[in-house]
């Protein structure tokens, strides 16, 4: 994988949905990772503070309780999630 320096090491690829559609993402890595895995030059290009500060990188998980919104640069990934919506300077799925 180009660019594998940007991401903590893995091993295993999870599967994940993101709008309805399932994702492969790299284990042990935040969702904004595995985002900028699936999708490195338009994720590296938004702006994003990389650190929770700006919000601009959050994302709705659902769940049988409704949805939660979590930060995807301080989140990290799990087999199985469902990401149901993405915030503006993310949307690129």
């Amino acid at each position: 994988m180009l660019h594998d320096e940007m991401f903590e090491p893995y091993e295993l690829l999870l599967r994940i949905n993101i709008l309805g559609k399932d994702h492969d993402v790299p284990e042990n890595n935040s969702i904004l990772r595995c985002l900028q895995f699936l999708e490195i030059e338009k994720i590296s290009d938004a702006e994003l503070c990389w650190n929770g500060e700006c919000l601009n990188c959050q994302v709705w998980l659902k769940s049988d309780e409704g949805e939660k919104a979590v930060i995807a640069c301080r989140t990290k990934v799990k087999a199985g999630i469902e990401i149901s919506r993405l915030s503006d300077a993310i949307a690129v799925f």
